[in-house]
């Protein structure tokens, strides 16, 4: 098991480099106008404009009077890739009723390039929304989906993730070195979940458990909300079983499907 991160030594193709750059800025800016992509991504204003007018032309942007902004066809797009992923639909409805018993965020994550994707997302009656969207990209050891999976991934694919993506700290809580992080690892093997303590977003505690099918991991789901919330009695007694309920029907019905 290998990181397929390409390395520079690779083949480009500039002008596709570029025109996801420019989808880039669209993506964190929302509707902007030429100018303000040209300005971004510091290049000529005729530029950003042949790029965004190809985009338009193929459907992924849309222009209307204050700009441009993503069309709905990267909608579509992540759809099918996300449908592509068998642990998603025999875990979506597993996760709306783990969210809906205990009232707090509860998430379905894998891991795509080292980094943690979540890729379903159900919000229960009482929860607390931590700004983790759908589609969101970001490091492993920040989360509790994160370290879940790392934790039953081989050790040297994960000393690949830590090697190319290092460290860095989201908050003071983040662990931000590598032999905590594999002590940590080797905790949340042996109990069997994964916490997230304010390690992303201040007042925010997250629990991950992660799902097994035939040996491997190939994912986790979890539960997120605020500190006071998640004391260690209401993670022993109600949110942990919760989990663990949720993950054991969506390894029967991944296995089986």
């Amino acid at each position: 098991m290998n990181l397929d991160i390409p390395g520079d030594d690779g083949k480009r193709v500039s002008a596709v480099q570029r025109a996801f750059e420019v989808i880039g800025v669209l993506r964190e800016s929302g509707t902007v106008r030429i100018k303000d992509v040209a300005a971004e991504l510091d290049i000529p204003t005729s530029t950003a404009h042949v790029h965004l007018k190809t985009l338009e032309s193929v459907g992924y942007v849309v222009r209307d009077e204050d700009g441009y902004r993503l069309g709905l066809r990267f909608l579509r797009d992540g759809s099918v890739a996300r449908n592509g992923r068998r642990v998603y639909s025999t875990a979506k409805s597993e996760v709306d009723g783990v969210a809906d018993s205990t009232g707090e965020v509860a998430n379905l994550g894998v891991e795509e390039n080292g980094q943690r994707v979540i890729v379903y997302q159900s919000e229960g009656s009482e929860a607390v929304y931590d700004n983790a969207l759908v589609g969101e990209f970001t490091n492993m050891h920040w989360t509790a989906l994160g370290k879940a999976i790392l934790a039953e991934l081989p050790e040297e694919y994960v000393t690949q993730i830590v090697e190319h993506y290092g460290l860095p700290a989201a908050t003071e809580n983040t662990i931000d070195d590598a032999e905590t992080l594999f002590a940590e690892l080797t905790d949340v093997r042996n109990r069997g979940y994964a916490l997230e303590d304010e390690e992303r977003r201040a007042g925010i505690r997250s629990i991950a458990i992660p799902i097994l099918v035939d040996g491997g991991v190939i994912g986790a789901v979890s539960l997120s909300g605020p500190k006071e919330r998640f004391d260690a009695d209401r993670i022993d007694e109600e949110l942990l079983p919760a989990l663990k309920d949720c993950r054991n029907v969506v390894e029967v019905k991944t296995a089986y499907e």
